[in-house]
């Protein structure tokens, strides 16, 4: 079927979703479709492994999960159709309506948990939605798509609601995403700027490269097993995973200590010369090494590593482009450096930002809140993690009131529209009754400038 035929039947079936389904069913046929992945996570976790290459089988078994979770709890109870809201203040009255079709764009880093998402948020909206999958995952990503059409046909959902592009290509996505109503983009920076240049509303996000401080207040062990957990999870491929760590000089003996009996390995000097000339090439990461575990990124660098061995992590010599360490390694190596004091740490880490992740994300384990907050206002992320596994909780949690997705605004820092969790209210058009309220007194001039 062709892309312009694809769009065609969407428009009629979600006519047709939006004039039937109520917030009841409709959330009913959303919550169906977080379960279908949810059931079925050990299936789409291996068939992900095994067409992508990347990654770790169980990592994946509890991301299907956990975010199948997260998701429906986000959205659980959240109104998302008709009137929204009357304002107290000026009985001014917000009504949402369905933007149309959504052409949801998808990496092969999360083949499975991101066209869920995306479905999810364009079903709770009313809207029709076509996947468009990395041709590296196409197989995996379209059986969730046909599993997920399954259990929504036996629910009245309207054929063609939700749809998926069976044999992806860049010219099939270039032209869906030119003909839908908006773009959801999640992936690479070349596919995501070619979203924002389809002439069709898009949302995107930026490069990752998340940046993590260690206070001096701190639990050593345990603040390097949530870094070192977050950095090996999935083998390094979540965009929200820890890169890079600044931590206090004065302590690098524990530190170091620490991170080593949670798995870490430190390279030396000549380690490291091996170690940068695989990750990089032409100053960009090496695509053979992204996903991969420790043991064959050792073995393709020529060196060895200890058995048990979680993350690589070499020291850099500087920040930002003074060493390589300090770009985005989408595999389980981190770079590290010392501060003299905590603001030092902070201007370290937003340097390595301007040079590459701008906007994304960072990680604070402090437990002086005075600290926190200054890494809030000091550095431009548009999220920062605190005290936490970042790679699995800066995508939204449960617990941390971020919304649960795979697509992270990065704000104007990454050339982004938005600077939150990409959610389901960003699929909702809105109308506004605007009546004058005469309980509203007009001041006068005197009040107004006096």
């Amino acid at each position: 079927m062709e892309i312009k035929e694809m769009v065609a039947k969407a428009r009629e079936a979600q006519a047709i979703f939006e004039r039937t389904f109520n917030q009841s069913t409709t959330d009913a046929v959303v919550k169906a479709t977080a379960r279908v992945v949810f059931e079925n996570a050990e299936k789409l976790a291996k068939m992900a492994v095994d067409e992508t290459q990347m990654g770790v089988y169980e990592d994946k078994v509890a991301k299907c999960r956990n975010k199948s979770k997260g998701v429906w709890y986000n959205l659980k109870g959240k109104k998302s159709m008709g009137i929204l809201e009357i304002d107290e203040r000026t009985d001014m009255i917000t009504i949402a309506k369905p933007i149309g079709v959504v052409a949801g764009i998808t990496p092969m880093t999360n083949p499975v948990v991101t066209p869920m998402s995306k479905i999810m948020f364009a079903l709770k909206t009313k809207n029709a939605i076509i996947i468009a999958p990395h041709p590296k995952s196409k197989l995996c990503s379209s059986t969730t798509v046909h599993m997920i059409q399954e259990k929504l046909k036996t629910m009245g959902v309207p054929d063609y609601m939700v749809q998926v592009i069976e044999e992806p290509s860049i010219e099939s996505t270039q032209e869906l995403m030119k003909t839908a109503d908006v773009v959801v983009a999640t992936g690479g920076m070349p596919m995501v700027r070619s979203a924002y240049s389809s002439g069709k509303p898009s949302f995107g996000v930026g490069a990752g490269n998340v940046q993590v401080i260690l206070d001096t207040d701190i639990d050593f062990e345990q603040a390097a097993n949530k870094v070192i957990t977050g950095r090996a999870f999935d083998n390094g491929i979540i965009c929200s995973g820890e890169q890079f760590f600044a931590y206090p000089k004065k302590d690098k003996e524990a530190v170091f200590a620490a991170f080593k009996k949670q798995g870490a390995y430190f390279v030396n000097d000549e380690e490291k010369k091996k170690l940068l000339a695989v990750l990089f090439k032409d100053n960009a990461i090496n695509r053979d090494v992204v996903g991969q575990g420790v043991d064959k990124i050792a073995k393709m660098a020529g060196f060895n590593i200890p058995a048990g061995t979680r993350v690589i992590v070499a020291e850099a010599i500087g920040a930002g482009t003074q060493d390589q360490i300090c770009k985005e390694k989408m595999c389980p190596v981190m770079g590290c450096i010392g501060y003299d004091h905590f603001e030092e740490g902070l201007k370290i880490m937003l340097t390595n930002l301007h040079m590459e992740g701008n906007g994304h994300t960072a990680a604070v384990h402090s437990n002086n809140q005075g600290n926190i907050i200054m890494a809030g206002e000091m550095l431009t992320v548009s999220r920062v993690v605190v005290n936490a596994i970042s790679s699995t909780t800066g995508g939204g949690a449960i617990q941390n009131g971020l919304a649960v997705t795979n697509t992270l605004g990065c704000g104007t820092w990454g050339n982004n529209s938005i600077s939150e969790n990409f959610t389901y209210k960003h699929l909702l058009n809105t109308t506004r009754i605007a009546p004058l309220c005469e309980r509203i007194a007009i001041p006068s001039d005197e009040e107004m400038w006096g």
